[in-house]
């Protein structure tokens, strides 16, 4: 009787493991997925670029200081 207890158990996490994963892609459509994701990389980009501009603006400063 535990047995089929446990296999009832299993079951049902799969079924709802199988509902959640049909919810997500009927809702989630994969453009926005890959435009959410380039959006995201884009700012990152930005900022990594600012950061290092503002880095070399520091150093050259730095640098002309010492003179």
């Amino acid at each position: 009787m535990l047995c089929n207890d446990l296999e009832v158990i299993k079951m049902r996490k799969q079924k709802l493991v199988t509902l959640l994963l049909i919810s997500m892609l009927t809702t989630l459509s994969s453009c926005a997925v890959v435009g959410g994701i380039f959006k995201a990389g884009m700012g990152l980009g930005i900022f990594i670029v600012v950061a290092v501009i503002v880095l070399i603006i520091f150093l050259i400063s730095k640098l002309s200081k010492k003179k």
